[in-house]
């Protein structure tokens, strides 16, 4: 892997949620194949080591570079962002600031919900086509490994993923904790916006129900979905009454202005739990007053989710300490990586004075004990490079003066990051 260039330094540029509205985060996003196009532009550039990832929430590439501008560059040459759209809405972060982004990225510190794992796959994916086309250079594949690591031991050892953060999801749970033989009811989910969908994903998912009704006012859209999962019936708007009338459950995720289910869809004697996760809500007022109808809507929903945030922020504390130490862990592997070149030299030049040394007295003496010669001095060298390495180890230490000096001293070439 190539060493990095003198004068460059680590960089992490982008839009994200936390500035950009999604009309300005999609002009700078990225599709998989201009991606792969900067990746080979940044190559031919001479940018030696950048990644870059695009999702609905991010694009950040990250490399080395002289200036970010660079970087910034590389982004809007490739995306349909401009620079001063940029400048407005931009995070960039700069060496350690770089370093601390990616790992609070990859453990879901950043993520717009606290703790949602999916950008860890994307980032093993930026990760992965940049080794493939030969942008990774040997100090990012193991920051990169170190990031991946912490993201592993967070998720598996603190609850900073678990529970629900979504109103789609949270239907899911209220089911589950609410509904005895949930798994056996009839659930009808009307509307398959992107809640809509979701709901559908999470009940297939989370449950093993295997009687769950669809019924789309666009028809091609259901089937559509169904032709994905296909455990799920379809039904047309024109048998949503009917539909009603043999649920269990009712999960509404239509986006009209007005209720789209009113007392007129409901046989008021029957049993029914109904979900509103729509926003304005679809179901009437009205329905709430029969007594056999139980219905929810999105802000008791939210309350599930605002509980689980809550629990999720009080783990941010055991993520942080997750994630100082693969930091440390990655520092202490750049601490040697920086020094190790100038011990190997020193050793090398010790060991080169040693036999100019053995050669001139075996010369010199008779009967000359060439063995126990270089037992000893070897030991002596052994004995200066621990020394030396001790040395460069010391917080106290100026790891870039003491290599400059023995460089000096024995004539050795100066070490770069590599």
């Amino acid at each position: 892997m190539n060493k990095i260039q003198k004068g460059t330094k680590l960089y992490n540029v982008g839009v994200s949620y936390k500035k950009a509205d999604v009309e300005t985060r999609s002009a700078f996003s990225l599709s998989k194949q201009k991606q792969i196009e900067l990746l080979k532009d940044a190559k031919l550039k001479g940018i030696n080591g950048i990644m870059v990832v695009s999702t609905c929430n991010r694009t950040e590439i990250t490399g080395f570079a002289q200036h970010p501008f660079e970087l910034i560059s590389l982004l809007c040459e490739h995306s349909n962002g401009t620079v001063e759209d940029f400048v407005k809405f931009s995070n960039i972060h700069k060496s350690s600031e770089a370093i601390q982004h990616l790992f609070k990225t990859g453990t879901g510190l950043e993520s717009q919900i606290l703790g949602d794992y999916e950008i860890v796959g994307q980032l093993r994916q930026a990760y992965q086509m940049a080794q493939k086309y030969g942008t990774i250079n040997t100090y990012l594949q193991r920051l990169m490994n170190n990031v991946l690591q912490a993201s592993k031991e967070v998720k598996n050892n603190t609850k900073l993923s678990s529970g629900t953060t979504s109103v789609a999801y949270a239907a899911t749970q209220y089911i589950v904790e609410n509904v005895s033989n949930y798994n056996s009811k009839r659930v009808l989910v009307y509307g398959l916006g992107e809640i809509g969908k979701n709901a559908c994903k999470n009940l297939i998912e989370y449950t093993e129900n295997n009687n769950i009704h669809l019924i789309n006012r666009t028809h091609s859209r259901a089937l559509e979905f169904a032709d994905v999962y296909k455990n799920v019936a379809i039904n047309t708007f024109e048998n949503l009454d009917v539909e009603i009338e043999d649920a269990d459950i009712l999960i509404v995720s239509t986006g009209a202005e007005l209720p789209t289910i009113t007392a007129k869809n409901i046989n008021k004697d029957k049993r029914l739990l109904i979900l509103d996760l729509s926003m304005p809500e679809n179901v009437g007022k009205e329905v709430k007053t029969f007594e056999n109808i139980t219905l929810i809507n999105v802000d008791e929903l939210s309350k599930i989710t605002d509980k689980t945030l809550a629990r999720r922020q009080a783990e941010i504390p055991k993520a942080q300490e997750i994630i100082n130490k693969h930091k440390q862990d990655f520092g202490a592997w750049l601490d040697h990586r920086k020094f190790t070149p100038a011990v190997t030299a020193l050793k090398e030049s010790l060991q080169s004075i040693q036999e100019d040394e053995i050669n001139f007295h075996q010369k010199k003496i008779d009967g000359f004990n060439l063995e126990h010669a270089e037992q000893i001095t070897s030991r002596i060298i052994q004995k200066i490079t621990t020394q030396f390495v001790k040395h460069l180890k010391d917080e106290n230490t100026s790891v870039d003066q003491s290599i400059e000096i023995v460089s000096k001293i024995f004539n050795t070439e100066t070490p770069t990051n590599g």
